[in-house]
């Protein structure tokens, strides 16, 4: 399990199904990151939302996350649109970023990712009614997941990041037939995301052959233990 800090500004915060308006939890995030790494983390999944929606990356901010860390990692993600702002954020101290937006609406850039990068690159496919979105989740590409997935595996990416949007934040469960589309099309390993509640919903994304889960909410209001990280 890896747990999420969502950045608004410089507050952590979870949205409800990505909208900007619905904020669920707002909190510090050095002192989120912090808890996190005291109770087992090994990697943490930040994602900066106002860089997302305005294709702009706060390389300060990741590296103040990753002081924050310590020994765990950073997966970063939020406005990555081109190697060299990835290749800014890994200086910054993240161990892995998270490209979304250039990956699905420019397939052409995946393959400069992937020769760069390897397995410290993450594609996002993140869905909203059977389609990708992108921009922040403002906007829809029209494109399948299936497909996404497929020309991620074509392009040599070594994981993807699964999120079923309406789901985000809502704790109503993972969309387990999405994330099984996705890991048999592109037979690469997936981190699902979205809905995530318990320790059942975990050991269901496990039996469908997920690597692992990014959980936010269910960890900042006590759904699921933070004890469970030592164990994940």
């Amino acid at each position: 399990m890896v747990p999420a800090v969502d950045l608004l500004g410089d507050e952590a915060v979870r949205l409800e199904q990505g909208d900007f308006t619905r904020v669920a939890v707002r909190a510090r995030p050095e002192e989120l990151v912090r808890r996190f790494v005291a109770a087992g983390a090994r990697l943490i999944h930040v994602v900066d939302l106002d860089g997302a929606r305005r294709g702009r990356i706060r390389p300060d901010v990741v590296g103040r996350l990753a002081g924050a860390a310590g020994a765990a990692g950073i997966q970063a993600s939020g406005g990555i649109r081109s190697p060299a702002d990835a290749e800014l954020l890994l200086a910054a101290g993240a161990a892995r970023v998270v490209v979304g937006t250039a990956a699905v609406t420019e397939p052409e850039a995946l393959e400069p990712f992937v020769a760069r990068f390897g397995d410290r690159l993450v594609v996002a496919i993140d869905v909203r009614g059977g389609r990708v979105a992108a921009h922040g989740w403002l906007e829809d590409t029209g494109l399948d997941a299936v497909e996404v997935a497929r020309r991620c595996a074509e392009a040599g990416v070594s994981r993807i990041l699964c999120t079923a949007i309406e789901r985000d934040g809502m704790l109503g469960g993972p969309d387990l037939d999405l994330l099984c589309e996705v890991r048999e099309a592109s037979g690469l390993p997936v981190l699902a995301a979205a809905g995530i509640r318990s320790e059942a919903d975990l050991a269901a994304i496990a039996a469908i052959g997920c690597e692992g889960a990014v959980v936010g909410r269910a960890l900042l209001d006590g759904s699921l233990p933070l004890s469970a990280l030592a164990y994940s």
